[in-house]
């Protein structure tokens, strides 16, 4: 076994699942899973833009090896491919030439939506979310509209290699101005409904969450390194939405919005199943668990309402919802013998303060500073309140593996 060979192909495997949006525990786990099954004893440090790991070799060598990690989305397809992969080099442990060989034939076999078809995806979601936030069919058509002249930006951008601040800060600008401009030519009457809708597909709602698990697990780095990110990309979004905004209030005034309509909650959960179809395609789900996607997304938000029709509140919604909804990701990661993350991530869709976002933002830019503080709290406790949920269920899902371990070495 060429030692070297090996280490190599562990680190690639590591880069290929934090590139497709694999969360930092993963990362880690399957490189030290893929070393341990070859007798090895490695030191893995990930965070989202850096991987580095050493060795130590049988005879005392030590080997290390650092892969610098660019910006990266979400390809849940990817990770369900890199995830099996890893699983499969621990379980037969080939050589090194043969597992290279795997690795490069996983490269291959990715799959990507063609661009149309991510177009409608971005159509689907928001069209969908704008109807989930208390907008009518008009108003949905406008902020699908709004979403293609994102997703249009954001691949003319991807192209170019644009930072991903400037890509969100120009991607924000039509995604509010366009359902600004129906509202003026009393095509869209909710026009913020349209445009919180639109606002779903920039939101870092789900990098937020990410982080406050990195930070409770003891991953510290690598949340305050993600937090810096959505920090970055809220700033981003305020600074588009104001010019849109601005640009608004100078042509034709300022924009006015209809009180958001009071759909059924059948109605609610039938936007959300095709946001979480739109959001399925935006995160490169293929086949059946897109199917499985969509049905955690309806489990979430009915989950939510019932909460909500016993009295709770919206923390204690949130909270029990990704509580569920988590749980939920974990079942099926069991049923379907792939990775939670795909579930976990468009079943918590729904609860994505995408709203509170949007409002936050809004005080901003009018300069009303205290109802600023007081959204801008709310966004920050539901995000937190998210994170909590789906931590109390894959902490204790670690606690039972490691039980279960440790009862087959006894």
């Amino acid at each position: 076994m060429d030692y070297n060979q090996l280490l190599d192909l562990a680190v690639d495997l590591g880069y290929e699942l934090s590139m497709s949006g694999a969360e930092t525990f993963r990362v880690e786990d399957s490189i030290t899973r893929i070393l341990k099954s070859y007798g090895l004893e490695p030191e893995v440090y990930a965070i989202p833009n850096c991987i580095h790991v050493s060795v130590t070799m049988p005879n005392g060598e030590s080997l290390c090896e650092m892969r610098r990690v660019g910006f990266h989305g979400n390809d849940l397809d990817s990770v369900e491919i890199f995830s099996a992969l890893s699983r499969r080099i621990c379980a037969e442990c080939p050589d090194d030439i043969t597992g290279r060989q795997w690795l490069n034939e996983a490269i291959a076999s990715r799959r990507h939506y063609h661009w149309a078809t991510q177009l409608i995806g971005y159509f689907v979601g928001v069209f969908a979310f704008t109807i989930f936030f208390g907008g009518d069919m008009a108003d949905a058509f406008c902020g699908g509209i709004g979403s293609v002249a994102v997703g249009c930006s954001v691949m003319f951008m991807d192209k170019l290699q644009t930072n991903h601040f400037f890509k969100t800060l120009l991607a924000s600008i039509p995604l509010a101005l366009i359902p600004y401009i129906f509202g003026a030519l009393d095509i869209c009457t909710r026009p913020d409904m349209a445009t919180i809708g639109a606002v779903m597909v920039l939101v870092p709602g789900l990098l937020f969450t990410y982080a406050m698990r990195d930070i409770i697990y003891g991953d510290t780095n690598s949340g305050v390194n993600r937090i810096v990110q959505v920090l970055l990309i809220a700033v981003a979004i305020a600074c588009g939405t104001a010019v849109a905004w601005n640009c608004a209030v100078f042509l034709w005034g300022e924009p006015v919005s209809a009180v958001a309509v009071n759909h059924s909650l059948m109605y609610e959960c039938i936007a959300t199943a095709f946001g979480c179809l739109g959001f399925s395609i935006l995160f490169n789900v293929h086949g059946k668990g897109i199917a499985f996607c969509m049905l955690g997304g309806i489990v979430c938000w009915v989950s939510y309402s019932i909460v909500e029709a016993l009295g709770g509140g919206d923390g204690m919604a949130t909270f029990i919802a990704s509580f569920v909804i988590a749980v939920y990701s974990e079942v099926m990661a069991r049923i379907r013998k792939c990775p939670a993350i795909g579930y976990l991530v468009l079943g918590l869709i729904p609860l994505i303060p995408g709203a509170s976002l949007y409002y936050t933002m809004n005080y901003a830019v009018r300069g009303d500073m205290a109802m600023f503080s007081i959204q801008g709290m709310k966004t920050i406790e539901l995000a937190g309140l998210m994170a909590a949920g789906v931590l109390l269920v894959s902490t204790a899902m670690r606690m039972w593996l490691v039980w279960k371990m440790q009862r087959k070495k006894n």
